[in-house]
């Protein structure tokens, strides 16, 4: 595990909170202040963690990933 990991394991608001910050980061979102990661549950974590999953093992993301990864993120943000 690399230093920039954290211990995923706990299905906390904290955890899902720093994946977010973590996905933003990686995905040089403009529209960050649109992705408050207090936006987000604990109820939606699974989920959270494959996108995060996804984005912190690729090189690299396509446009139309990256995409699709801040549409399933607007999908899963508390309405």
């Amino acid at each position: 595990m690399d230093s920039s990991r954290k211990d995923l394991s706990s299905k906390t608001q904290e955890n899902v909170e720093w994946m977010i910050d973590a996905i933003k980061t990686k995905l040089r979102m403009a529209s960050g202040a649109a992705m408050q990661p207090s936006s987000f549950s604990v109820e939606q974590y699974d989920d959270i963690f494959d996108v995060y999953d996804l984005v912190t093992n690729k090189p690299s993301l396509s446009i139309s990933e990256v995409e699709a990864v801040a549409s399933e993120l607007g999908r899963l943000r508390r309405k």
